[in-house]
C-alpha cells in the first residue's frame, strides 16, 4: 500500500472549487436533458453550430427548472417551455462585478432616456423572429418537426453570425416556445401586442408588426399597459410616437390596477407605496377602448353586444374594496370556459383558415414576459381566471378563454425577441428572472444612473461618517447601504447581504415603486407641449380634460369619452377625450360640470399637468 501523501487545506479548497465549476457548467445541460424528451435536441444546441464555415459555440442557460421524475402518464414534460437564454461567461460576470465596485455612478442626461425603435431592433436586419417553414399535409409529424428544428438552428446561426454575444440582448432559444406563438397567430382574428408603458419600444418588435399586418393580413392592436405607472404627458407622447410611425396600429391604453383615489401618491415615499395587486379585477381601465377597436376591425361581422353588456355589468359592480392589501377571492359571476391546449392543438391547421368562424372573434394576446398579458385577460374577464406572477415564463403554454359566447381570448406565453438592448435594461423590464441573475449589481447601477435611488430611499453612504457630506456612489455602495437599512445579513459572518439587497432593489423597480420610464425621441425638447397642445392623431380634435369624482369609472363609462382624466386627492387616470371641433369640446365641458355620478359631483376643465 503506497504511503499517503499530505493534502493541504489550500489544495482541498482548490479541489472543491474546481468541482463546483464543473458542476455549474453541466447543471443546466446534463441534469435537465436527462429528464426532458427533447434532451437530445438540447444537447445538440450546446454543441457547436456553424455559420458561414466558421465554428461558433453557444452555451445555453435553461431557467425555471422544474422537478421532474420522468414524463407523466400523458407524456407531459414540465420543462418543455422553460426559458432558454445564452449563458454569460464566467469572465464577463467577474468583469461586471468589478465594474460595479469601482465605477462611480454619474447621472445621465434626459436625452439618454429616449429610445428609438430603429436603434433597438434595426428593422430589416437579421434581428427577426423565426417563422414556421412551409409544410404540406403529405408530411409526417416527424418530418415537420425535423424541418422546424433545422430552420430554427439556421435562424440562430444567422443572428449569432451577424452580432457578437456582447452586443446581442437576451432572447428566446427554445423552439417549443416559438411554436406556441406560431399557433396563436394562426388561430387569431385580431392580435393584441401588449407592452409596458414605461418602455414600450422594448416590447414592440417591428418584425412582428410587419408579419401580422403584412403577411397574415390581420389587425394589430397595440395595448399600452400599466398606464398608472407613467405620467400622463409621457402616455400621450408614446401614443403619438406609435401613431406616427405605424399608422395601421389600433392603440389602446390599459391598466388592470388603477390607483385608489384614497391612497396618497408621493413619488419620494417609495417604501409607503404598496404593490400593484388585483383587488377587484372589474376596476380595470381600458376594456371599453378595446371593445371599440374590435368593433372597428370586425365592422359588424361579429355581434359584440354581449361584450358591451358585460362591461356595463362590471362597471356597475365595481368597488374599491377595503384597501387591506389582501387579494380578494372573486368566484361569483358567470362562468368562463377555459381550454388548456394539448399537443394536438399545436399541429398546423392549414395555410388559411376561416375568419370569424361560427360568429366568434378570436383575440390573441402576445408580448414579452411581465408586460401584463395574463393580468389584462383577468381585467377583461372581470375576475381572476389566469395565474399571474412576476417571474418571466410563468405562462407555459397558451390557453383560450371565452369572454362571451362571441369573444374568445388566447393567452400566449411571453416571448423575448432578439434586439440590441442592454441586458441591464432587460433585467429591469422583468424579461430575465431576477432570482436567477448571476450578477445583479450592474442592473442596479443602470437604474441608479437614471433615477436618484439613493435619494428616494434615503440611503446613507457606507463610508460616510458625516451624513451631510457628499460621497461618490457606485452600484455596490447602493446595494450595501440598502442591505444595512433593511437588515439583510449573511447567515454565517453577518455581513451585509449585498446580493439580496440588489435583488430587492430590482423588484422595487419591476413593481413600479422605483419607476424608471423611457421616452420617445424628441420628448425632452417637446415635453411641455404634449399635455397642453391639441393633438390631431386620427383626424379628430383631441384635448385633455380633468374630472374629479369619487368613482372615476362611472364617469368614464357613462359619458362618451374614450377615457377621462381624473384628479382627486392626487389621483390621476387619463387618456384622450374625442371631439371633432373645439366648440364640441367646450359644450362637453359645460355639460359635464356639476353633474353627479354615484353621488359624487364632477368637475371638468383643461388639464394643467
Amino acid at each position: 500500500m503506497p504511503r499517503k501523501k499530505p493534502f493541504s487545506v489550500k489544495q482541498k479548497k482548490k479541489q472543491l472549487q474546481d468541482k463546483r465549476e464543473r458542476k455549474r457548467g453541466l447543471q443546466d445541460g446534463l441534469r435537465s436533458s436527462s429528464n426532458s424528451r427533447s434532451g437530445s435536441r438540447e444537447r445538440r444546441e450546446e454543441q457547436t453550430d456553424t455559420s458561414d464555415g466558421e465554428s461558433v459555440t453557444h452555451h445555453i442557460r435553461r431557467l425555471n427548472q422544474q422537478p421532474s421524475q420522468g414524463l407523466g402518464p400523458r407524456g407531459y414534460d414540465p420543462n418543455r417551455y422553460r426559458l432558454h437564454f445564452e449563458r454569460d461567461s464566467r469572465e464577463e460576470v467577474e468583469r461586471r462585478k468589478k465594474a460595479a465596485r469601482e465605477q462611480v455612478l454619474q447621472p445621465v442626461s434626459a436625452e439618454l432616456l429616449e429610445l428609438d425603435i430603429r436603434e433597438v431592433y434595426q428593422p430589416g436586419s437579421v434581428l427577426d423572429f423565426p417563422r414556421r417553414p412551409p409544410w404540406s399535409y403529405e408530411m409526417s409529424k416527424e418530418q415537420l418537426m425535423s424541418q422546424e428544428e433545422r430552420s430554427f438552428q439556421e435562424y440562430l446561426a444567422k443572428i449569432h453570425g451577424a452580432y457578437t454575444s456582447e452586443k446581442l440582448s437576451y432572447f428566446e432559444h427554445n423552439l417549443e416556445t416559438w411554436r406556441q406563438l406560431w399557433r396563436v397567430l394562426e388561430m387569431s382574428d385580431i392580435v393584441l401586442l401588449i407592452t409596458d408603458i414605461r418602455h414600450p419600444v422594448v416590447n414592440f418588435p417591428p418584425a412582428l408588426y410587419e408579419y401580422v399586418t403584412g403577411e397574415l393580413g390581420l389587425a394589430l392592436v397595440l395595448v399600452l399597459n400599466k398606464v398608472d405607472l407613467a405620467p400622463p404627458a409621457l402616455v400621450v407622447a408614446w401614443k403619438h410616437y406609435f401613431h406616427q410611425h405605424y399608422p395601421q396600429l389600433h392603440i389602446v391604453l390599459f391598466t388592470s390596477f388603477p390607483r385608489d383615489p384614497r391612497t396618497p401618491q408621493d413619488p419620494s415615499s417609495v417604501l409607503k407605496k404598496s404593490r400593484r395587486r388585483g383587488r377587484g379585477w372589474t376596476r380595470a381601465l381600458g376594456p371599453e377602448q378595446l371593445l371599440r377597436a374590435c368593433e372597428a376591425i370586425t365592422a359588424g361581422k361579429v355581434d359584440l353586444n354581449s361584450w358591451r353588456e358585460k362591461i356595463a355589468r362590471d362597471v356597475a359592480g365595481a368597488t374599491w374594496g377595503n384597501g387591506s392589501g389582501e387579494e380578494e377571492e372573486e368566484e361569483d359571476g358567470p362562468a368562463v370556459l377555459v381550454e388548456q391546449q394539448t399537443d394536438s392543438a399545436m399541429e398546423p391547421t392549414g395555410p388559411t383558415r376561416e375568419r370569424y368562424k361560427d360568429g366568434v372573434v378570436t383575440i390573441g394576446c402576445v408580448g414579452f414576459p411581465n408586460v401584463g398579458k395574463s393580468s389584462l385577460i383577468n381585467g377583461l374577464v372581470g375576475r381572476k381566471v389566469v395565474s399571474v406572477s412576476r417571474t418571466p415564463g410563468h405562462t407555459r403554454y397558451f390557453q383560450t378563454y371565452f369572454l362571451t359566447p362571441s369573444v374568445k381570448l388566447c393567452d400566449c406565453p411571453g416571448l423575448i425577441f432578439p434586439s440590441l438592448l442592454p441586458r441591464q435594461l432587460q433585467v429591469l423590464a422583468g424579461i430575465y428572472p431576477i432570482a436567477q441573475i448571476q450578477e445583479p449589481y450592474t442592473a442596479v447601477g443602470y437604474l441608479a444612473s437614471r433615477i436618484p435611488v439613493q435619494v428616494l430611499l434615503h440611503l446613507r453612504h457606507p463610508e460616510a461618517k458625516d451624513p451631510s457630506a457628499e460621497h461618490p456612489w457606485c452600484a455596490w455602495d447602493i446595494c450595501e447601504a440598502w442591505a444595512e437599512k433593511r437588515g439583510y445579513k449573511t447567515a454565517k459572518a453577518a455581513r451585509n447581504d449585498v446580493y439580496r439587497a440588489a435583488n430587492s432593489l430590482l423588484r422595487l423597480a419591476l413593481d413600479g415603486r422605483l419607476s424608471l420610464c423611457f421616452h420617445p425621441p424628441g420628448y425632452s425638447e417637446q415635453k411641455g407641449d404634449f399635455p397642453l397642445r391639441a393633438e390631431n392623431l386620427t383626424g379628430h380634435f383631441k384635448f385633455w380634460v380633468v374630472v374629479g369624482s369619487g368613482d372615476h369609472r362611472s364617469v368614464w363609462s357613462c359619458f362618451p369619452l374614450a377615457v377621462v382624466v381624473c384628479e382627486e386627492n392626487s389621483f390621476k387616470g387619463y387618456d384622450f377625450a374625442h371631439f371633432k371641433t373645439q366648440e364640441a369640446a367646450d359644450k362637453a365641458i359645460e355639460k359635464m360640470n356639476g353633474m353627479f355620478f354615484n353621488d359624487s359631483k364632477v368637475f371638468v376643465g383643461r388639464s394643467k399637468l
